[in-house]
């Protein structure tokens, strides 16, 4: 009876640990990929990076980035779940299973790719240099040795790295380009959409150089490729039915979910 009860203890111990690593995506649907809730798509996107995604007043997302995923989602015949997250935040979520996906503006990079999958681009950006307008600024080349500040957890810390070790840090663009309308700091990298959004909103900031292109894409946990086959093939639908450019022009004023020399 002793040797029966250990052995039992011992399959449920097992059975609990195998739980427990699991990570939050562990329901299967017909369609072969793992989803945390059957029937959802839980994605997360900051709420904090304007046009792309912002914050209302009860709480809710909306922005590019939040209509693209209600999108996707009805694609998939999916009901869609938002969780606002610190975008510093969303990789390792992603990676943990505590969402599906992550729609919030994420440029593919090497260093990403060592923890998660991405789809195909769903739009095209790049990164801009904001000053003042009483700033002598005008390339990245000025900015040496100057403050420049950037959003926590963004690939503009690079851009800024490459100039300058005086790097400020930000929870979003959006609060990082509000303290340079305060007068704070020198600079700001951020995505030139963002940038333009927030000229637009009245900030008194004005763009320079731009310092390349990026593409910006949907991150998925590696093991859940079936997943991410879906989420691929949604955004090859509504590239070719119009909805993504719809979608843009309604945030953006154009469309950026096609490459610059295809426009």
């Amino acid at each position: 009876m002793k040797r029966f009860t250990q052995g039992a203890v011992g399959v449920l111990l097992l059975f609990l640990l195998t739980a427990c690593g699991s990570g939050g995506a562990s329901s299967e649907n017909a369609d072969g990929f793992k989803l945390i809730k059957d029937g959802e798509l839980v994605f997360a996107s900051s709420g904090e990076f304007k046009p792309f995604s912002v914050t209302a007043a009860d709480g809710k997302m909306t922005g590019f980035d939040i209509e693209v995923g209600e999108a996707i989602a009805q694609e998939l015949g999916l009901e869609p779940v938002q969780k606002k997250m610190k975008f510093g935040s969303i990789v390792e979520s992603v990676k943990a299973g505590r969402v599906d996906a992550a729609i919030a503006s994420h440029t593919i990079t090497e260093e990403r790719l060592e923890h998660v999958s991405f789809s195909t681009p769903y739009y095209y950006s790049g990164p801009q240099i904001f000053v003042r307008p009483d700033s002598s600024v005008e390339k990245l080349a000025d900015l040496e040795g100057l403050e420049i500040a950037v959003s926590k957890g963004s690939t503009y810390e690079e851009n800024a790295a490459s100039i300058s070790t005086n790097i400020i840090f930000y929870d979003s663009d959006v609060t990082a380009l509000e303290a340079l309308n305060r007068g704070k700091h020198d600079a700001v990298i951020t995505d030139f959409v963002t940038g333009k959004e927030a000229i637009g909103a009245g900030m008194e900031i004005e763009g320079k150089e731009l310092l390349g292109k990026s593409e910006q894409a949907i991150a998925v946990a590696k093991d859940n490729e079936a997943l991410l086959k879906k989420i691929n093939e949604a955004l090859q639908t509504l590239k070719e039915n119009g909805t993504l450019a719809e979608i843009s022009k309604k945030y953006i004023g154009e469309d950026i979910t096609v490459l610059p020399e295809e426009s």
